[in-house]
């Protein structure tokens, strides 16, 4: 993770709740995407922003430590680039209380995220604006705990 990486904190919904009383699994990828286009709008300008560009997911990796249960608090998202190539990036995360509601830290997380024209239905380069901001804000890897065993099982 990068030094300091960009932090957003993102409410939590009554309906993010599963039967068991925890966040949904299927939710923090809505979380995600909120940190996202919070971040997106701060990274790359609310007139260019590259969600108006057009971006696509390609990939979603995520590892869940913590069930969350719903509070009243928001949950704090820290978001790092970790590779940047010609037409995608990748995006990590951790998902944990912000500073005051505790110290859990309950996911991290990997999107790989793609430039993409939809007037031509292609992906597209990343212009060197936007190569150069995702380079401000990278730092390591996902330290995901099948990492840290050497596999990917």
């Amino acid at each position: 993770m990068p030094a300091r990486p960009y932090h957003v904190d993102v409410p939590l919904r009554w309906s993010d709740m599963d039967a068991y009383g925890h966040v949904n699994n299927v939710q923090f990828l809505r979380l995600l995407e909120d940190a996202r286009v919070i971040g997106f709008q701060e990274w790359f300008g609310q007139d260019r922003s590259m969600l108006n560009e057009g971006v696509l997911v390609a990939r979603h990796e995520i590892e869940y430590l913590a069930p969350l249960e719903f509070r009243h608090a928001p949950i704090a998202v820290d978001m790092w680039a970790t590779k940047v190539s010609g037409a995608s990036f990748d995006l990590a995360y951790e998902v944990r209380d912000p500073e005051g509601h505790g110290t859990s830290l309950y996911a991290r997380a990997e999107t790989t995220l793609v430039a993409y024209n939809f007037s031509t239905a292609s992906p597209r380069r990343l212009r060197p604006d936007e190569r150069e901001k995702l380079r401000s804000v990278s730092g390591e890897p996902v330290p995901f705990r099948w990492r840290a065993k050497g596999s990917r099982a």
